[in-house]
């Protein structure tokens, strides 16, 4: 569980470097963290400096918090993440989560690249999360409760806002185009999953599959705040199409996706009443 004499030594830390203060946090996955780059008047600090926060190691998510402003909001945007299969417990990857609550966020806009479970979905699409399946068998919130931060058993029955989801698809149908949704199924990693258990995900109702997010959003439930979830699908998973899988072609993707994942998050945040 989160230490919240921790967070706020984290809290102190970053309060003494910017007074910039967020309404609005971004968890941005892999090849995704060109959004950072965006926001305006910005200012910048790398995880290593921050008391008690999780470092990443992966390729593709540099490490940094960046605030300023994005789309008209005032933003704090995470520019790479940290995932248990790093060796890292999942109290400590939703750390982040509870520092930017303490710092004034409210909504959540959590990202990440997935392999597709669903026939229906190609390489390249952006579809809205509306439910998880947590296969990592990991919970942030194991260990004693501290009250203050939130209640012993949060309620998950919705753990993705379902009204901002419809207003981002709304706006997404008056431009003549539509949002696609599904489950995302987080599992442990770093290996690949096999044919066999993306067959087993797929009996499950699992649309999408990926190694990261879930502690996020159930953090955010425990702390009240309202999310959003995006998932770019970056490959076709096991045995889905015939071709081998690799990280290489996932940053690939999300390369040649950037225009339209910006644009669903610009939107995304100006539906935000």
């Amino acid at each position: 569980m989160v230490n919240r004499s921790q967070v706020m030594e984290s809290v102190d830390f970053i309060s003494s470097k910017t007074s910039f203060r967020p309404d609005v946090g971004l968890i941005l996955g892999s090849g995704l963290d060109f959004l950072a780059d965006e926001v305006e008047d910005r200012t910048s600090i790398d995880y290593s400096e921050i008391p008690h926060f999780p470092r990443t190691s992966v390729e593709g998510h540099e490490g940094r918090l960046v605030f300023g402003r994005l789309f008209g909001k005032n933003v704090v945007v995470m520019k790479g993440r940290v995932h248990t299969y790093e060796g890292v417990e999942a109290s400590k990857v939703a750390y982040p989560v509870y520092v930017m609550k303490e710092l004034g966020v409210r909504r959540l806009v959590i990202t990440n690249s997935s392999g597709g479970i669903n026939r229906d979905f190609k390489p390249g699409d952006v579809v809205a999360i509306k439910d998880v399946i947590n296969f990592s068998f990991r919970n942030p919130l194991r260990g004693p409760n501290d009250e203050s931060l939130g209640p012993r058993f949060p309620d998950m029955s919705e753990p993705l806002d379902r009204e901002w989801m419809e207003r981002l698809r709304e706006r997404l149908r008056s431009m003549g185009k539509d949002l696609k949704e599904g489950t995302y199924i987080w599992v442990l990693g770093p290996s690949y999953e096999t044919p066999a258990e993306i067959r087993a995900f797929a009996m499950m109702g699992a649309d999408m599959v990926g190694m990261s997010t879930v502690p996020e959003i159930i953090a955010a439930n425990h702390l009240g705040l309202r999310v959003l979830g995006l998932s770019c699908i970056t490959n076709m998973a096991a045995g889905i199409l015939e071709k081998p899988l690799n990280h290489a072609e996932v940053l690939k993707v999300a390369n040649m996706v950037k225009p339209k994942f910006a644009s669903i998050v610009r939107m995304a945040l100006e539906v935000i009443d």
